[in-house]
């Protein structure tokens, strides 16, 4: 059973910066296209990053030139480089291959607010 785990959320200024990891049992995750998505309140989950074996990245236009997704394969992580936060970037975040093939985490809250 893949078991994801979502880490590195927080309560950060509007500017400041975020490094939001998922790791996971199970998967070797670079064999999967993974993606980064979010939930505010009174919202629907949305997808927010992309990456697919090979490397290749896409961004939702909210966050493109600010956030960054890459892996780590020495510890089977996937990661999300954010910076330049704003207040309509604060929701839960949680990883998942694209499409959101295996069972949700628990997420991580990023809150940005001054």
């Amino acid at each position: 059973q893949v078991q994801l785990v979502e880490s590195g959320g927080g309560l950060v200024q509007p500017g400041g910066s975020l490094r939001l990891s998922c790791a996971a049992s199970g998967i070797i995750f670079s064999i999967y296209t993974m993606a980064w998505f979010r939930q505010a309140p009174g919202k629907k989950r949305e997808w927010v990053a992309v990456i697919r074996s090979g490397g290749y990245t896409n961004y939702v236009d909210s966050v493109k030139g600010r956030f960054t997704i890459s892996w780590d394969n020495a510890k089977n992580t996937v990661t999300l480089q954010m910076n330049s936060l704003k207040p309509e970037d604060t929701a839960v975040y949680y990883c998942n291959a694209d499409g959101g093939l295996f069972e949700w985490g628990q997420g991580t809250q990023v809150t940005v607010s001054s």
